[in-house]
């Protein structure tokens, strides 16, 4: 049985990334190692296989903007996207300090990361949830700075 290989500049290309599989009806995907496995590797020939690293200036940008959209929401609208996200024990202190960053110019960048994000998991994009989790920790970090 013949061995797979591929051509050294190939492989060198194809190392330099996370491949995946198209994701199925529950949103997760299956890697791919397209250096070792030849049923990888033609996947990703016939262009199925997607890159998880590659990322341009113009992806990070629309990325960005859908992000830090000026949305402002009552307090019990945030009040209920703080009890959906998170568990019991952290509801109060997490929505408290929502509260300060809606208040404070350096950290209302992160209020409305959360609010964005909580709105497009809503609307069927499940890949948000774990950026509404890290806005609460970058409202944290925001308001912990000390400045003169």
């Amino acid at each position: 049985m013949k061995k797979f290989r591929l051509p050294r500049k190939t492989k060198k290309r194809l190392r330099n990334g996370i491949w995946l599989y198209p994701s199925d009806e529950k949103g997760s995907s299956l890697m791919a190692w397209p250096t070792r496995i030849e049923k990888d590797y033609v996947a990703f020939k016939n262009g199925i296989l997607r890159n998880l690293t590659d990322r341009t200036k113009e992806n990070r940008r629309v990325f960005r903007e859908k992000l830090d959209a000026e949305i402002v929401v009552t307090d019990e609208e945030l009040k209920s996207y703080v009890d959906d996200l998170l568990r019991k024990e952290l509801r109060t202190s997490s929505y408290n300090l929502l509260i300060k960053a809606k208040n404070d110019k350096n950290a209302i960048k992160a209020y409305y990361n959360l609010v964005n994000a909580c709105q497009l998991t809503a609307s069927g994009e499940r890949s948000y949830g774990n950026i509404a989790c890290m806005s609460i920790d970058l409202a944290k970090s925001l308001l912990r700075v000390k400045r003169k």
